[in-house]
């Protein structure tokens, strides 16, 4: 039985009778699918995804979907094939979990021949706004709305999409298709498995969209250091001035709301690569969280969310009305939104600029030790690089109030795919190149940890982040932090001056020192893994805990 293929590619409505077998679906061992839809535009996806009950327009016209049992990532459960032309490469370990590569055939084989009978859809998508590092990647789905998903987070260039579209990379996503751990030997039923051999990514039983886009982050952040580009999990923008500013940091410190400026022009909100020419977006659409998101404190943001073609994936919303309840996190707290980068007003229309002026490492210290925001040497700039800090409230359980010291290198260990030396060496020198300041901006607590403390202010936030991108604040003098070292300005416009030396907001200032003290142990001991591949002069601007 020939798949059956439905394309778009010359205008109009899809061919839906004529049959081709030209198509390449072959050579990932797909021959029996039924229905093949090639680039489906948004309003035929969404006339898709109704047809087959996948997801809800809301009242607004954005699609609500429903992602199931697993509302994140499964990162527990993605692997990479090891095989040699990349063994030696991969910083293999509880990140990079090795597999086994006659396993993955085992399991594509498997999951190929699943593929009998069903509908399947398929974007031909780019990645990289630089058209000299941009590469194409295609995405096989079996649910519509994932197809929206990937047309609406990588580039579109439906022009080039066409019968001649070679990808680079593959990824095939089956939610249905769960795998037999004792068969396949994978951790579970779920699996976000790459060979970077076959360039081909394998993802089954789970329905987050998410996996999707970050699997393509994962094997740029492989590609594009060995071509001299350093891949980042960050935010940027850019100012009147071709100033450019990235803004690194994990989930809840700030990344997407702070580089969302009016006065700046959004380059993008997650995945940039900086290479010899400047900062550019890995994608061409946006994926933020909305729980709790409010027109008054990100209206741009919040505006998507009442657009046609965004795709808002777990979000409560009333079932008589259709609209949605940001605030309700019933399903989980990760409620997200995936946006075309072109909702927001604001933004760099080519996806790239130049070379960054300031870059901003973004923390949420629960522990309320760290200054709200600091000066780095270019040794500090790497030794908290390499740290990637942040600490995560331990929940609402009864009786817990203790933070959880978060330390993910590069701002993104989940995706790297290298040696974090890679990417720390390739951030040095470009920072050495183009003399870039980096700052240390702690959005988290202040006065107290977590419990006690106050939250920052994000006024107070958004005036340190307005000096360091106008210049100001590089001309004020600072004061090295006793425990951590870091340059704390000694006044900042439109911050209270007691508001930027923490211990001075600690009504007991001995218990601030014992916490800093904590906190700076736990720094070291997070470091250890790395001293051996640094220079002396990173290992001695660790924190001192004494």
């Amino acid at each position: 039985m020939a798949a059956s293929v439905l394309t778009k590619e010359s205008g109009g409505s899809p061919d839906r009778g004529r049959r081709r077998s030209d198509r390449g679906l072959d050579t990932y061992g797909i021959t029996q699918a039924s229905n093949v839809y090639w680039n489906l535009n948004p309003p035929e996806l969404y006339e898709e995804i109704a047809r087959r009950n996948e997801g809800i327009i809301s009242a607004h016209g954005a699609l609500l979907v429903d992602t199931g049992e697993h509302t994140g990532r499964a990162a527990k459960d993605k692997a990479i094939v090891r095989e040699p032309a990349s063994a030696d490469k991969v910083f293999w370990g509880d990140i990079n979990k090795e597999f086994a590569q006659e396993k993955f055939n085992q399991l594509r084989d498997r999951m190929m021949a699943a593929t009998a009978g069903r509908d399947l859809f398929v974007q031909d998508t780019f990645v990289g706004a630089d058209p000299r590092y941009q590469f194409p990647v295609r995405i096989i789905t079996e649910l519509a709305w994932h197809s929206l998903f990937a047309r609406t987070m990588f580039i579109n260039k439906t022009h080039e999409a066409g019968a001649n579209f070679q990808p680079e990379f593959t990824v095939i996503n089956l939610p249905s298709f769960k795998a037999d751990p004792a068969t396949d030997g994978t951790r579970s039923p779920t699996f976000i498995l790459m060979d970077f051999s076959q360039k081909l990514v394998l993802i089954g039983g789970t329905s987050y969209a998410g996996e999707t886009k970050k699997s393509v982050f994962t094997i740029l952040n492989y590609l594009l250091p060995q071509r001299g580009v350093m891949s980042m999990h960050c935010s940027a923008n850019v100012g009147d001035a071709d100033d450019v500013a990235i803004f690194f940091g994990l989930s809840g410190t700030g990344k997407t709301t702070l580089s969302a400026d009016p006065e700046r022009r959004l380059i993008g909100d997650d995945e940039h690569g900086w290479s010899e020419d400047g900062v550019f977006n890995f994608e061409g659409g946006c994926y933020a969280k909305v729980i709790r998101l409010s027109p008054e404190a990100e209206p741009d943001i919040y505006r998507t969310t009442r657009m046609f073609g965004t795709v808002m994936e777990n979000v409560v919303f009333d079932s008589n009305t259709r609209i949605p309840d940001l605030d309700d996190a019933t399903k989980t707290e990760n409620t997200r939104a995936a946006y075309p980068l072109t909702s927001i007003p604001n933004i760099m229309p080519a996806g790239y600029a130049g070379h960054p002026r300031n870059i901003i490492m973004l923390t949420a210290d629960a522990f309320g030790v760290l200054p709200p925001v600091a000066r780095l040497t270019p040794e500090q700039a790497m030794y908290h690089f390499l740290s990637g800090y942040t600490a995560k409230v331990a929940g609402t359980e009864r009786g817990v109030t203790e933070p959880e010291a978060t330390f993910s290198t590069c701002f993104g260990a989940p995706f790297m795919v290298l040696h974090p030396g890679v990417y720390a060496d390739l951030l040095g020198q470009r920072m050495a190149e183009h003399n870039a300041a980096c700052w240390l901006v702690n959005t988290g607590w202040s006065g107290g940890p977590y419990g006690t403390g106050q939250r920052m202010k994000i006024a107070y936030t958004r005036a340190m982040i307005r000096a360091i991108l106008n210049g100001s604040l590089a001309q004020i003098e600072t004061q090295p932090d006793p425990f951590f070292g870091v340059g704390v300005p000694v006044a900042c416009p439109g911050v209270p001056a007691e508001v930027l030396t923490p211990r001075n907001t600690w009504p007991d200032p001995e218990a601030y020192d014992r916490k800093a003290r904590d906190l700076a142990r736990r720094f070291n001991d997070n470091f250890k893994k790395y001293e051996s591949g640094v220079s002396e002069a990173v290992r001695a601007v660790a924190p001192k805990a004494n």
